[in-house]
């Protein structure tokens, strides 16, 4: 997402003292604190999870307001955001700020975004990490992706006739590209050898309201009903068809559960507890999880609580405006398999550490982001602390997406940096095997299917050995959910209106 400069311009208030009109004539001079930047700062200050730990932030920078003024003016309100960062890119990876009239405060919990329609992953081709490739995970049902014939599995080696790198990947987010796709994909034992097509592939972006409930399947091996279900983002207006989908796998006496969470960057933290409670249903009212503010916001500290009820929303203006309560449908699993990939984050994280306090969480595939944060979008709202979108102030449209909780299982275990899967399955492997989902020829949901079945399940793998052996560990560092413009954002809808 591209921000937007504003060209800021600075109030200068010129006070005179006259005296006599034999003496010098006195001049102080006030500097006016910009008020964007003004906003920036203090709302960053009041929320910034890691406030105490950056000097910039400190409430001593307001004790004298010229220099406060002098010190926020004369930056972009972008540059002065990301200056404010705690070892940004290292410790924090994902806040992030914008310029726009789109409602940010859904950030992916519920919302219509500007899209072409497709979903990927980027790899890197070789150990330089400088030329890409962008792996098509998915196309959203008659997106302008879709109707370009854009499908799962194809490889993306140029963007606009430029070979894919590290510096031009955010291109992809353009509102029109222009995608030249690999004929075959081969591999080395040190790299990744493309052929393209010869013919362009052209998507330009439209507001899509993405149905993260992709895919649903039951598989049938013996005694065994296996729901396969696909969910790509904790949307909550989205809630009711999450609740419906279980619902059919009830109908359907679905007893086994294969979760795919390889695409899925986080969302609604209401929709996370939903979903355990869907799984397993059986600890009503008992904690899931516990959320950790910073010192000037501790009394928003505290346990979420898993609950038999699901909160419907509906998008008006493009922001979930809650309708009516559902009771939720549980399958009363006490185990399941969650496959994940470097692209799971946050929300479907938090699923998985939270979760398996209560049942046997089986994990498959590659290790994760390690976004055991969040949080809450900021407004121009003083008087209500930066948190009621609602309250805002329409004289700019610059909002704020710092993390400002961390959080922890219900007994605040430690988290660890990423989930290292219970049983791993190399990326670049998916390469010739990305088949359209619910196809036992992918070698994640295949690996599931083994695990609960006993069986060894033949299929006809054209991967080749030799990509076996190749593997980039830097793979996260192109994902684009790394970023620090955050793909993926907010696990948390501020208590505060």
């Amino acid at each position: 997402m591209k921000l937007k400069y504003v060209l800021l311009t600075l109030l200068v208030g010129l006070v005179f003292t006259s005296c006599s009109k034999d003496s010098d004539s006195n001049e102080t001079t006030t500097t006016t604190p910009d008020v964007i930047n003004d906003f920036v700062w203090k709302a960053m200050n009041s929320w910034y999870y890691w406030q105490s730990k950056v000097s910039n932030l400190s409430d001593s920078k307001i004790t004298s307001n010229n220099n406060y003024a002098n010190f926020i003016n004369g930056k972009t309100p972008d540059a002065l955001f990301y200056s404010l960062l705690y070892q940004r890119g290292t410790i924090d990876k994902f806040s992030w700020i914008e310029n726009s009239n789109e409602v940010v405060s859904a950030s992916k919990i519920a919302e219509v975004q500007k899209s072409g329609g497709f979903n990927y992953g980027l790899y890197p081709k070789d150990a330089n990490n400088v030329n890409l490739v962008a792996l098509i995970n998915y196309i959203v049902p008659g997106s302008p992706a879709a109707l370009a014939g854009l499908k799962r599995g194809d490889v993306v080696t140029k963007i606009n006739g430029s070979q894919l790198t590290a510096s031009n990947y955010n291109q992809l987010e353009d509102t029109q590209v222009t995608l030249t796709l690999a004929a075959s994909v081969g591999f080395t034992s040190t790299a990744m050898v493309t052929t393209d097509k010869a013919t362009t592939v052209t998507v330009s972006q439209l507001d899509i309201d993405e149905n993260p409930i992709a895919y649903y399947e039951k598989k049938v091996y013996g005694s065994k009903n296996i729901g396969y279900l696909v969910f790509n983002g904790f949307k909550a207006d989205y809630n009711d068809e999450l609740n419906a989908a279980f619902a059919k796998m009830k109908l359907d006496g679905i007893n086994e559960l294969v979760l795919d969470l390889r695409y899925n960057g986080g969302g609604s933290l209401e929709t996370a507890i939903a979903l355990a409670q869907m799984i397993n249903g059986s600890n009503t009212n008992k904690p899931y999880i516990y959320l950790d503010f910073n010192d000037k916001h501790n009394s928003d500290d505290g346990f979420e609580y898993l609950s038999d009820k699901v909160k419907i929303y509906n998008l008006v203006d493009n922001e979930p405006t809650f309708q009516s309560e559902e009771s939720v449908n549980s399958l009363s699993l006490t185990k399941i398999y969650v496959l994940v990939s470097f692209e799971t984050a946050s929300a479907s994280e938090l699923t998985i550490q939270c979760l398996k306090k209560y049942i046997d969480v089986v994990t498959i595939g590659d290790d994760t982001v390690g976004k055991f944060v969040g949080s809450i979008t900021l407004y121009d709202s003083p008087a209500y602390d930066y948190a009621s979108y609602a309250n805002r102030s329409t004289k700019h449209q610059w909002q704020l997406q710092p993390i400002t909780f961390a959080y922890y299982n219900k007994d605040k275990d430690v988290n660890p940096s990423k989930i290292t899967p219970n049983y791993e399955i190399n990326p670049y492997d998916t390469f010739s095997n990305l088949v359209e989902f619910g196809n036992v020829k992918d070698p994640y949901l295949k690996k599931a299917l083994e695990l609960i079945t006993g069986q060894t399940l033949r299929t006809n793998n054209q991967s080749a050995k030799s990509a076996i052996s190749f593997r980039n560990d830097n793979l996260a560092a192109f994902n684009p959910t790394n970023t620090a413009k955050g793909l993926y954002i907010q696990d948390f809808k501020s208590l505060k209106e």
